[in-house]
């Protein structure tokens, strides 16, 4: 068996409150007609990979996700990861940018963009996501997973396993990364590969 556990980290589809720039977070927002297709879009960019098993956020915008690209491969999601839902943003959730939204903001972060008065820490977020992920490669090494999320968990759990910056994660992306003895190496980021002279193992 290979030694390498890969991770397709992929962002659910859209909701109504990203198309209206709204905060998610923990608010529990379903898929809207866009997403739904962006989510069969993403079986096609999956399909040129053999995947294993499916696994996702409980919440209902990367579980149903999960659940149409798991039919459209044929294959199971195995589990829904509490880990691995969004960042709470707190009050700061349903907003838009705005004056109110400007007065929740607080500086800082390893994003360089800060956070909202009341949210969860950056650093607990990648903590949590990065944990979720070294989880599944202890117990399933070797294997090739497809993990649907959400966009900042899974920005911050990449910066933390790479300690390098990382773009924003767009909406059904395919996101590869993969885990070896030696660390973690990302191959695609937002469909597109990554040069490894770019972004380098990291333990």
């Amino acid at each position: 068996m290979s030694s390498t556990t890969t991770f397709a980290l992929i962002r659910h589809g859209q909701t109504d409150w990203n198309a209206a720039l709204r905060i998610q977070g923990h608010s529990d927002i379903p898929l809207n007609e866009t997403g739904r297709g962006q989510a069969a879009d993403a079986v096609g960019h999956l399909a040129d990979y053999e995947w294993d098993f499916v696994v996702s956020s409980p919440l209902s915008r990367a579980a149903e996700t999960a659940d149409l690209i798991a039919d459209g491969l044929g294959l199971t999601v195995n589990r829904r990861i509490p880990e691995m839902v969004e960042r709470n943003y707190g009050p700061a959730e349903g907003m838009s940018a705005g004056p109110e939204l400007d007065a929740l903001r607080e500086p800082g972060g390893p994003t360089g963009i800060g956070g909202f008065i009341g949210a969860e820490p950056e650093s607990t977020v990648a903590a949590r996501g990065l944990t979720a992920l070294q989880l599944l490669a202890r117990d399933h090494p070797g294997a090739r997973i497809i993990v649907v999320s959400h966009g900042t968990l899974i920005r911050l759990t990449l910066m933390q396993a790479l300690d390098q910056p990382v773009d924003t994660i767009r909406n059904a992306s395919l996101n590869v990364l993969a885990h070896t003895q030696a660390g973690w190496t990302l191959d695609i980021l937002n469909g597109i590969p990554i040069p490894a002279a770019d972004l380098l193992p990291t333990a």
